[in-house]
C-alpha cells in the first residue's frame, strides 16, 4: 500500500474517530440525564455478561450482595492508590462512605442504556486504535501525528479504567468531572492530528493577534463552561436525591450559585464569539474555512441558548440535558479547529494587516 493511500486512510479514519467521539459524548449524556450510570454494576461486563439481561429473573437471587462486595474490593484498591498519590483525605472518604455501597435495583431500560453507551465506547476505541496504526505513515514527515495518536490511545485506556472507577464509586462527583474533561482532551488530540494531516506541506500564515487571542479565550471558556455544566449536573443530582426524584420544577432553584455562574459565563461566551465573528468577516474571505467554521459555531451557540432556556424553564427534560452536553462539545470542537486553522491557514485565505 502506497504512502499516499495510507495517508488518505488515516485522514478518513481519524475523521470517523472524531465523529464517533461526539456520538460517545451524546451517549454518555443520555446515560447521565436518564440516571442510567449504575445500570451495569460491574465493568467491563454488565451483570457478569457480555450481553446484559432483560429481566431481573435472569439474575441470581444474591446479585446485589455479590456486586456490592466486588465494588467494595475495588474501592479499597482505589483508596490505596489515592493514599500513595497523597490524597489521604479523599481515600478515607471513599473508605467511610457507605452510601456508595448501596445496591441498585435492576432496571432493564437503564441497564441497556448504559450497555449501549459502552458499546459506542468500544467502537470509538477501535477507531482510535486504527487511527494510531495508520498514523505511522506520517512518522518521517510529521512525527507529531503518530506520537499524539499513540498517546491518545493510552489516554483511552486510562479513560476506560476511570470509567470502571466511576461505576465502582457510584458516580462520585469529582471523578465524573475528570472523566468528562479527559474525554475533551481525547477529542482535542484527535482533532489536532486530523488538522496536521490535512495541512501538511501547506504554507503557514497567521491571523491578526487579536483574533488569535479571542479564539483562545473562547476555547478556554468552552472548557470552563463544560466543567461548570458538569458541576451543575452534580448539584442537580444531589437536589434530585433530596426530593426523591420528585418536584422537578424546583431542582434548578435549589442548585445554588454554581448555576448562576454557569449562566453568566454563557453570556461571556456569547459576547466573545460575536467579536470573533465580526473580526473574521472583516479579515477573511467569506468562502474561507475560517468563516464557515465561525458561522457553524454561531449556529451551535444559538441552539445551545435555546436548549438552555428549555432546561431552565421546563424542569430539566432529559432529552435537553443530553443535547446540552453534546452541543457544548461540538462548540468546543469547532472553536478548537478554527483556532488551529487561524494558526495555519489554507492557501486561498486572505489575511489582512
Amino acid at each position: 500500500m502506497s504512502e499516499t493511500i495510507k495517508n488518505a486512510k488515516f485522514i478518513r479514519i481519524n475523521l470517523i474517530t472524531i465523529i464517533s467521539l461526539f456520538v460517545l459524548i451524546l451517549a454518555g449524556g443520555v446515560v447521565r440525564s436518564s440516571g442510567s450510570g449504575m445500570g451495569c454494576p460491574d465493568w467491563p461486563k454488565c451483570f457478569g455478561r457480555y450481553i446484559p439481561p432483560t429481566e431481573a429473573s435472569e439474575l441470581p437471587s444474591d446479585y446485589k450482595q455479590r456486586y456490592v462486595a466486588k465494588r467494595e474490593t475495588k474501592n479499597q484498591r482505589f483508596a490505596k492508590t489515592l493514599d500513595r498519590l497523597g490524597y489521604k483525605q479523599l481515600a478515607e472518604r471513599i473508605r467511610k462512605d457507605k452510601s456508595i455501597l448501596i445496591p441498585e435495583d435492576f432496571n432493564a431500560a437503564r441497564t441497556w442504556t448504559e450497555y449501549i453507551n459502552r458499546l459506542v465506547g468500544a467502537l470509538s476505541g477501535i477507531f482510535l486504535l486504527l487511527t494510531a496504526v495508520y498514523s505511522f505513515s506520517y512518522r518521517k514527515r510529521e512525527v507529531q501525528i503518530p506520537v499524539l495518536s499513540v498517546l491518545n490511545l493510552l489516554f483511552v485506556v486510562f479513560q476506560a479504567w476511570l470509567g470502571s472507577i466511576v461505576v465502582s464509586t457510584n458516580l462520585v462527583d469529582w471523578i465524573v468531572t475528570v472523566h468528562m474533561l479527559l474525554a475533551i482532551v481525547i477529542l482535542a488530540i484527535a482533532i489536532y492530528t486530523y488538522h496536521l494531516a490535512r495541512v501538511i506541506d501547506k504554507p503557514v500564515l497567521s491571523a491578526k493577534p487579536l483574533i488569535n487571542v479571542l479564539t483562545i479565550a473562547a476555547v478556554v471558556l468552552s472548557v470552563v463552561q463544560i466543567t461548570l455544566g458538569t458541576e451543575v449536573r452534580e448539584k442537580v443530582d444531589e437536589v434530585a436525591d433530596r426530593f426523591q426524584d420528585g418536584y422537578r420544577d424546583r431542582w434548578i432553584s435549589n442548585v445554588g450559585e454554581i448555576f448562576s455562574t454557569h449562566r453568566d459565563t454563557a453570556l461571556l461566551v456569547f459576547v466573545i464569539n460575536v467579536m470573533i465573528y465580526a473580526l473574521l468577516r472583516r479579515n477573511f474571505n467569506r468562502h474561507s474555512l475560517q468563516q464557515q467554521l465561525m458561522s457553524f459555531v454561531f449556529l451551535l451557540i444559538i441552539a445551545q441558548i435555546g436548549v438552555g432556556v428549555v432546561l431552565s424553564y421546563h424542569a430539566l427534560p432529559p432529552v435537553a440535558q443530553a443535547l446540552h452536553i453534546v452541543l457544548a462539545t461540538l462548540i468546543f470542537g469547532a472553536q478548537f479547529y478554527l483556532l488551529l486553522n487561524l494558526k495555519r491557514s489554507e492557501r486561498y485565505t486572505e489575511v489582512h494587516g
